[in-house]
């Protein structure tokens, strides 16, 4: 049995004492604990004191303008549910319906899926078994296990949430000792598995802000596993289309493909404009859209599967999406 360190807890009911309670040297946020309580029973990390989020009133889901606004508390499973979600980001709702199990949604917080520690098939073991192997980076050692001889971290962010969010141009707003600041959500990431989010020790990260799409819009979300529950994606992709018509007799004016799981960071495919022009009732779109993402999207060994097959299976799963967006649409 893996049991719990020792820790303290405090419960503000304020976003102002849970920022100065971050002020405790190694402090951690904890809201629903379905990803630090497993890290904290493999010796990951031993916080002197959790800082508990569940009395803060961060469940709010409401529109503002031209903006959806999302409470960092909101759970999971009432993200998936949420007709307001539903309606104007069925990609997002979609995410958090896939994530884990119903038991683990319901705990489950966005501010926590977007904030996940990365993950390493090489790390998140036992203390045990990563002292066998030898310390990696992220363990305190001096190597890395998945690029030998490489000097960054190369663990996965397994966010489900997190590649959706980044294709629908969301911010974040961090609430710290300063006050409120709003960043662009993809900002919130830095390429090293270590430390790989940009938010400060004693910064919380209390809302979410996406942009109502201004125009005809299709969305989708598809997402990889060996089993259809519990685990994190092998390899996920989010796709957007802007379209100058509704439906799928209009073209495409502007696309965003972020892919998860491949690294610390969400990742943007590039060179999109590419698409721009194609209809997506066009067989030969979900065609040319799979080779972008497959040509640009190259996982590692980081996650516990082969890396080679998982790149063979991105255009694959890339293709049956934007084929079935298509069909949905008609």
């Amino acid at each position: 049995m893996l049991r719990l360190p020792r820790f303290g807890i405090v419960t503000p009911t304020r976003v102002e004492d849970a920022v100065a309670a971050l002020a405790t040297p190694g402090a951690r946020v904890v809201a629903g604990g379905t990803d630090l309580l497993p890290n904290l029973k493999h010796r990951l990390d031993a916080p002197p004191v959790l800082v508990s989020l569940a009395r803060l009133p961060l469940g709010h889901v409401t529109r503002d303008g031209a903006s959806i606004v999302i409470g960092a508390g909101v759970t999971l499973a009432a993200l998936a549910e949420h007709p307001l979600i539903a309606a104007e980001m069925p990609s997002l709702a979609r995410a958090a319906g896939l994530v884990a199990s119903p038991i683990l949604r319901n705990l489950g917080t966005l501010g926590g899926n977007l904030c996940l520690d990365t993950r390493c098939r090489y790390v998140n073991q036992t203390e045990g078994w990563r002292e066998a192997l030898g310390r990696c980076l992220k363990s305190g050692g001096d190597r890395c296990h998945v690029v030998p001889g490489g000097q960054t971290c190369v663990a996965a962010l397994s966010s489900d949430c997190a590649p959706v969010l980044v294709s629908l141009d969301a911010e974040v707003v961090l609430h710290g000792p300063a006050g409120r600041r709003v960043v662009p959500l993809e900002a919130l990431y830095r390429a090293d598995g270590v430390a790989h989010l940009t938010r400060a020790p004693d910064e919380l990260l209390v809302e979410v802000r996406v942009p109502v799409a201004p125009g005809p819009r299709l969305a989708a979300y598809v997402k990889w596993t060996v089993r259809k529950s519990i685990d994190f994606p092998l390899i996920s992709v989010a796709l957007r289309f802007d379209l100058d018509a509704e439906g799928v007799d209009g073209r495409i004016v502007g696309a965003s493909i972020v892919a998860g799981a491949l690294a610390s960071t969400p990742r943007r495919v590039r060179k999109t404009e590419a698409l721009h022009g194609l209809r997506l009732a066009d067989p030969a779109t979900a065609d040319a859209v799979a080779r972008l993402a497959g040509a640009q999207l190259k996982p590692l060994d980081n996650v516990p599967y082969d890396a080679v097959y998982r790149r063979r299976m991105i255009p694959v799963h890339v293709r049956r999406a934007v084929a079935a967006l298509a069909a949905g649409a008609s």
